[in-house]
């Protein structure tokens, strides 16, 4: 009797302590959609969402990506068909115009406590709209100049560095250019902003309105023409073909060598680096009549108001946008920091200096 009632009692034990331990969470198989431009990026988001898998061994994310003009009319469409991924990545300057595919997070950030304040703000609130957070930052994209380090230092000039001035940058653009070479992109529109900013002009009149014709910005717009039209610095490209956008064919320039310099943001640097036979250097925008001022949007994610993972994917998307992912895209994808502590001190920010140049 005394050995049945041991035997009954350890199971009676057993029993309860099974009872105590929580449940396993059911595998979950989330979608994530996101851009890319080449295998080597679609290799390091890859990466990011093993990150998810690690932390979250029931979350397993399937990784579906589109060329980046492509992602912005494909993305419409999933939506028209009902089949939204569960994780949408979302840029600053589009969120207004994909508000109604996103879940609002407020709620969640509110129940778990997140710390949306680590965020720096400029992004918080370029992912929001009507006061509602859409998604989670996992960058800060100022535009730069990237330049071919190599002709730089043939023709024997000083490397761009802070607080180039304008003067600087004509002077090295004309000592680069000839035999078929150029020392500037030909200029791109969606470049144009920076150089007017620098130049003290804007785009929009007090009201916050569009305003495209004010004088400031005509002169601006003026002087930007000249590194084709009178410095004759920058070659003067034909229209693209269909399909094609000029500041792919200026890229495909710099990368092959015909011009020393290309705008563009952090995120090109994996890029750049992978084609470029060449070391390729990153530095502000040229000082100007206003100083060196920069345009500067990101990117992030968020949940699809249609997902039936919804709790899966706001586990997924902090990591995603956590301080792991971000100290991995401060190496092989370049990324600015995202989180104010690391865009404005510590080891973090001085890796992210030594490494791609733009914290």
């Amino acid at each position: 009797m005394r050995k049945f009632a041991t035997l009954a009692a350890s199971a009676v034990l057993a029993a309860a302590a099974l009872a105590m331990q929580p449940a396993r969470a059911e595998p979950v198989n989330l979608t994530w959609f996101m851009w890319t431009s080449t295998d080597e990026e679609a290799e390091a988001w890859k990466h990011v969402a093993g990150m998810v898998t690690e932390k979250h061994p029931d979350i397993t994310i399937e990784f579906q990506t589109a060329s980046w003009p492509n992602y912005w009319t494909k993305l419409p469409a999933l939506a028209a068909s009902g089949n939204l991924p569960d994780i949408v990545s979302l840029q600053a300057l589009r969120t207004p115009g994909f508000a109604g595919l996103m879940m609002p997070l407020d709620e969640l950030i509110a129940r778990d406590n997140f710390d949306i304040d680590a965020f720096v703000p400029s992004m918080v609130d370029g992912l929001s709209k009507d006061g509602k957070v859409l998604a989670l930052a996992y960058d800060v994209g100022p535009w730069v100049m990237y330049y071919n380090k190599d002709r730089f230092e043939e023709a024997g000039l000083p490397l761009p560095k802070p607080g180039w001035t304008e003067a600087e940058f004509l002077d090295a653009a004309k000592a680069l250019t000839g035999d078929g070479k150029f020392g500037a992109s030909t200029p791109v529109i969606s470049q144009f902003l920076a150089h007017a900013a620098s130049m003290g002009a804007t785009y929009l009149d007090a009201d916050g309105n569009l305003d495209l014709t004010n004088d400031d910005l005509k002169a601006a717009f003026a002087d930007y023409v000249k590194l084709v039209t009178e410095h004759k610095v920058a070659p003067l490209l034909p229209p693209a073909p269909s399909g094609t956008s000029t500041n792919n064919i200026a890229r495909e320039k710099f990368i092959s060598g015909e011009v020393a310099t290309f705008v563009t943001g952090p995120w090109e640097m994996l890029n750049l680096r992978a084609k470029a036979g060449f070391e390729v250097g990153m530095a502000p925008m040229p000082v100007r009549s206003a100083g060196s001022i920069t345009l500067s949007t990101g990117s992030g994610f968020g949940i699809a108001a249609t997902s039936e993972n919804k709790e899966a994917a706001w586990k997924a998307v902090q990591i995603l946008s956590g301080p792991q992912a971000q100290e991995y895209q401060c190496g092989p994808r370049s990324g600015c920091p995202h989180r104010a502590a690391e865009a404005l001190a510590g080891g973090r920010r001085q890796g992210c200096r030594r490494r791609c140049g733009c914290a």
